[in-house]
């Protein structure tokens, strides 16, 4: 019986893994509890950060969750195969697939916010609570009050990221693509590497891709005439995606992985990475297809 937080009392509950170990470690263990798995490096400093955090977390939830770390210089290959492009990444798996995940050092209360959507409860700022509103106005089709809490938390922090970010995102979605660029362009130097930026540069380009591909029946009909016409399916994934029809364009690149890996140099594993970048890794068709992916690589 577990008496206090200590992992000592705790066993197994944090270990780090390896490439044979992730079998066991991860899609075994998950069919038991979540397991998250912290993609770090040792050279990485907001892995550092993420570190005593997280298992600070995972101690106090008591065994309901496990933490297992991978090195990804020591052990790049599952990594690479999830898509990890950015660390320190954290993804959860429960039943053997990857469910959830976050990307970068986060405060504890996001970190616990997050744990306790897998089990269970175990609060925030005033910019989080801004940024949380800004969210849910923009889920609910309230561009111009979303933009107005963005607006918001930039004057109280200039260099806010997810503020910033999701100021981008909303021009982007609302078709002002110079405009989410200029926004972008308010990201300090340092942090322009952060994967909620990244998240957004990604979709930029996305847009600037599907731009020159116009409608998109043209390439369903070379796809149903000749459904070993990757390129066609590949170019219709990047349509679809332009109209947000995510699911599909997920299934058309995984139709190409599964009938030829090595495509295009793996071209369409590769940017259906890119997807999952642009729409982020809580976006549940992000989930989805890092599932579909998961199942095929691992299977």
């Amino acid at each position: 019986m577990l008496v206090n937080g200590d992992a000592a009392e705790q066993p197994g509950l944090i270990k780090d893994t390896s490439t044979q170990g992730f079998r066991q470690d991860v899609i075994a263990e998950s069919m038991k509890q979540p397991v998250l798995v912290d993609f770090w490096a040792p050279w990485c400093g907001p892995c550092k950060q993420l570190t005593p955090v997280i298992e600070k977390v995972v101690k106090a939830a008591r065994g309901k969750v496990r933490l297992v770390k991978m090195n990804i210089d020591e052990y790049p290959e599952i990594p690479g195969q999830l898509g990890i492009q950015s660390i320190p990444a954290v993804i959860a798996f429960k039943q053997g697939q990857p469910i959830d995940g976050f990307m970068g050092a986060q405060p504890e209360s996001q970190v616990k916010a997050f744990i306790e959507k897998l089990v269970g409860a175990m609060g925030p700022g005033q910019t989080e609570e801004l940024i949380a509103a800004a969210k849910a106005a923009t889920e609910a089709g309230d561009a111009a009050g979303a933009s107005e809490l963005y607006a918001h938390v930039l004057e109280l922090e200039p260099d806010n990221i997810a503020a910033i970010a999701g100021l981008a995102k909303l021009h982007l979605d609302l078709g002002d693509l110079e405009g989410a660029t200029g926004i972008l362009g308010m990201v300090p130097e340092a942090k322009a590497a952060d994967p909620a930026v990244a998240a957004v540069r990604a979709a930029i380009e996305l847009a600037q891709q599907a731009a020159s591909l116009g409608d998109t029946a043209e390439l369903e009909a070379k796809v149903a005439a000749n459904p070993k016409d990757h390129q066609a399916r590949f170019d219709l994934a990047l349509a679809l995606n332009a109209r947000d029809r995510r699911e599909e364009a997920v299934d058309h690149l995984i139709a190409i992985i599964k009938a030829d890996r090595a495509w295009n140099e793996d071209g369409a594993r590769k940017q259906l990475l890119q997807f999952f970048e642009a729409w982020g890794p809580m976006d549940e068709h992000s989930m989805a297809g890092r599932r579909k992916l998961s199942t095929l690589l691992f299977s």
